[in-house]
């Protein structure tokens, strides 16, 4: 039987025009953004619901309990942003790469990423409950106790990172490649890898996880 071929995730090739240097006082709900670099700002506590980045780089910005529900990134990278709490609900990622970022505890759920690439950093608590990811990348980054309940996978690859205690309940996964994660400890939802590849290596560290879903006791 051949081998099934895995699909080649298409990346975002994000070429970024120059940038004019962001003049304003801060955020504003609705904002339109466009040719903007946003460099070491603060954003704290901010309100910029339903913004539209298109074209821009934020880089080095403060996003601690920062509001950009619904907000859309568009043709833009974010290089080494920080924060805790920052809410992303509803966003829209769309050719995004995310460089460097030291997040904890942002709310992505309902969240739509396309042709997006997460590179390095560390995310802690990454909630994308009931999020769509399609073409996306995670290369050498830790992501600690993500979420990944109930949502949509399709095209997504994993590459050097760390996957601590991460929760795929109830995900649907279609062309998953986990081949490449530095460390996949799955804490819930092992049942729901259908649609993932795997390594060997991998499925021996897992083996004991799938045996207690099927309720095999394993014992010398």
């Amino acid at each position: 039987m051949a081998r099934k071929k895995t699909p080649v995730i298409r990346r975002p090739e994000v070429r970024l025009p120059p940038l004019s240097p962001y003049s304003g006082r801060g955020l504003e709900p609705d904002g339109d953004y466009d040719g903007l670099e946003f460099r070491g700002l603060d954003f704290t506590g901010q309100a910029g619901s339903g913004a539209r980045f298109m074209d821009c780089a934020l880089t080095e910005c403060s996003l601690d309990e920062t509001d950009l529900v619904r907000a859309r990134f568009i043709d833009s990278v974010l290089t080494g942003i920080k924060g805790v709490g920052t809410s992303l609900a509803g966003a829209s990622l769309r050719d995004v790469e995310v460089v460097d970022a030291r997040l904890g505890g942002v709310q992505l759920h309902g969240a739509v990423l396309e042709r997006v690439v997460v590179r390095g950093g560390k995310i802690d608590y990454l909630n994308l409950r009931e999020a769509r990811l399609k073409d996306v990348t995670f290369e050498n980054c830790v992501l600690s106790e993500p979420d990944f309940g109930s949502a949509q996978l399709e095209r997504v690859e994993f590459h050097g990172c760390e996957l601590r205690q991460v929760d795929f309940s109830g995900a649907r996964l279609k062309d998953v490649d986990l081949r490449g994660a530095a460390v996949l400890d799955i804490a819930r939802g092992v049942e729901r890898l259908s649609g993932a590849v795997i390594s060997p290596d991998q499925l021996l560290d897992l083996a004991p996880v799938f045996a207690a879903q099927i309720g095999v006791r394993v014992e010398a």
